[in-house]
């Protein structure tokens, strides 16, 4: 990259001038756009991003606050850099869910720390799980959650044990540089790239090159927001490519062979949206540059004046997608992409629970960890049963599973009796399988419900009621998610039964409850387009009420599907009082 196109290295993120850039015509109010607007900043929180690069605070960290204790953090780095380093606060024990929004944040956060180990991809080891397993028994009181993301995250951890607990993730190769804040956060990639046996092309290299050229780059490091990034070459679709910033999806275009459908602009949170196609065909050649250019796109284009406005996805609302094509060709790659196809349909589990043969004729097995909740101990311990079978990987999904690869074909039996030892499933029931819950209220500071343990029980007693759903058809693929406020970190709107949590009330009485969200997924097989859920209005669910409202909804929806109907089409055919 010439320097004529980088915005220097002082953290400040001056934006870059390319040559034959047309600006628009200014608007009366500015929106904070570096290309449009200038770089001043119009908030507090891109004033502190421009006081000082947010990845120096590594140094303060180890230098200082690590000694002089977490009185000792200044607060801007507290509140906003650390995340540069994939730490947050940790919400104070205690502290019910009707409090959060009256709450100040010094009031709701505690003095230990989520740290949040990024894993683009989620290939680990088992070095790396027994380190991160060591990590967690020392330092996190043996927490350990799988995120949505492929990534893991540590709880109760203290400030004086990060110079130590970052010290052992980097000498076996891992790293919490930009877990959170405003950057290219950790990647999705296809849990099965590079062993698939039906996969179109393995987007291996092109993460590895993403993460090798660009992960820490000081240029990248003050974008308006978050910027999420997937990759997959698997006919399952398994990695959300409709809600990330850039997708990057396996086609095979009929004259220039395997490569990637580019997607863009998708995210959910409050203002759900769907990325959108840009017809362009991307050569596994041109993909590292395909993502620069765009993610440069979302940094010198972004709306930065408001930050509930600051995502990608409302930037190309506002272009749309032919818009968005013609200037990320013209002015930051500088020639133009192909056409090219779509996805075909999807086919396949897209979750990859259960066992499969690999292309070079071992095996994977995938198993569920209930609602994502792990161990340190549960990590040594796979680690341990990996040494067993012969195995030296392990791969995280973005449905909170883990899969065991590489495994002999007479070794399948006792790996699955294995897993299950250590509580991960390879043959989970109906609801277990599909069900995902975020961290809720037990540790996050935006939750206002808890959702782990409510999600863990409620699945147990669906899967025992409903044990009668089988196998076969489209009842299988009934998705449950439970989140534990409006953020929609486990994808409320893109489930079949999706849970938003809230305080409401019921007798006169304020209590754990949840808005519900019916009908949405991700194309999956059987279902080849995406589409939001819809809100059943004037419903709120007590969580006391959870198993049975959910069982009754199931089998009035087994009652009434017409031939092989999903449960997403019957949710958005059937009347408001059907679904109550």
């Amino acid at each position: 990259m010439s320097t004529a196109d980088r915005p220097g290295t002082t953290g400040t993120g001056t934006r870059p001038q390319p040559a034959e850039r047309v600006r628009p015509p200014r608007k009366a109010r500015p929106n904070g756009q570096w290309a449009v607007d200038g770089t001043t900043p119009l908030n507090e929180n891109e004033a502190v991003k421009q006081q000082g690069p947010p990845l120096e605070v590594r140094e303060r960290i180890l230098s200082t606050y690590a000694t002089g204790g977490f009185e000792s953090i200044d607060p801007d780095d507290l509140h906003s850099r650390f995340r540069w380093w994939g730490l947050y606060t940790q919400r104070r024990q205690g502290i019910d869910g009707g409090r959060t929004a009256q709450l100040d944040i010094s009031e709701l956060e505690d003095h230990y720390f989520l740290q949040r180990i990024r894993l683009d991809g989620g290939s680990l080891n088992r070095e790396q799980l027994r380190t991160i397993g060591g990590i967690s028994n020392d330092f996190a009181r043996g927490t350990a959650d799988l995120t949505d993301r492929q990534n893991i995250q540590l709880h109760w951890v203290e400030i004086a044990s990060v110079p130590e607990m970052w010290r052992r993730l980097e000498s076996v190769g891992l790293t919490t540089i930009e877990g959170c804040g405003d950057t290219p956060r950790g990647f999705l990639v296809s849990p099965v790239a590079g062993i698939a046996k039906d996969e179109v092309i393995d987007p291996t290299p092109v993460a590895q090159a993403i993460r090798d050229t660009y992960l820490g780059d000081p240029e990248l490091a003050n974008l308006p927001r978050k910027f999420k990034t997937a990759l997959t070459g698997s006919p399952t679709l398994d990695v959300l490519h409709e809600i990330n910033d850039i997708a990057l999806v396996g086609v095979r275009h009929p004259e220039l062979g395997p490569g990637y459908d580019l997607w863009v602009g998708g995210a959910l949170s409050t203002a759900p949206r769907l990325g959108q196609r840009l017809g362009a065909f991307v050569s596994q050649e041109d993909a590292l540059d395909v993502w620069h250019g765009v993610i440069r796109i979302f940094r010198d284009y972004g709306y930065r004046r408001l930050r509930n406005k600051a995502r990608l996805k409302f930037l190309m609302a506002e272009w749309g997608p032919q818009r968005f094509r013609q200037v990320l060709q013209e002015e930051y790659l500088g020639r133009t992409l192909p056409d090219g196809p779509p996805p075909e349909p999807p086919r396949g589990d897209s979750d990859h629970i259960g066992v499969h043969e690999q292309k070079d004729g071992l095996f994977w097995v995938g198993a569920k960890p209930p609602v994502g909740r792990l161990s340190g101990d549960v990590l040594l311990g796979l680690a341990d049963l990996a040494g067993r079978l012969g195995s030296d990987r392990v791969r995280t999904t973005p449905s909170q599973n883990l899969l065991l690869l590489d495994v002999p074909s007479e070794r399948v039996p006792e790996a699955v009796s294995g897993l299950r030892e250590l509580g991960l499933e390879a043959q989970p029931g109906v609801f277990q399988r599909h069900t995902m819950a975020c961290t809720g209220l037990e540790f996050c500071k935006f939750a206002i419900v808890e959702t782990k343990r409510l999600a863990e029980r409620v699945t147990a007693e669906l899967d025992q009621r409903l044990a009668d759903l089988g196998e076969a058809g489209p009842d299988r693929r009934i998705t449950l998610t439970v989140n534990g406020c409006p953020n929609s970190c486990v994808r409320i709107q893109t489930a079949d039964i999706g849970l938003k949590g809230q305080i409401i009330t019921v007798d006169g009485e304020q209590v754990p409850g949840f808005q519900v969200h019916l009908g949405g997924g991700l194309a999956t097989a059987g279902r080849p387009e995406a589409g939001l859920g819809r809100t059943v209005r004037g419903l709120k669910v007590p969580a006391s009420d959870l198993t049975d409202y959910i069982e009754r909804l199931v089998r009035r929806y087994l009652a009434q599907r017409e031939d092989e109907e999903s449960f997403s089409q019957w949710a958005h055919r059937a009347d408001q009082e059907e679904l109550q």
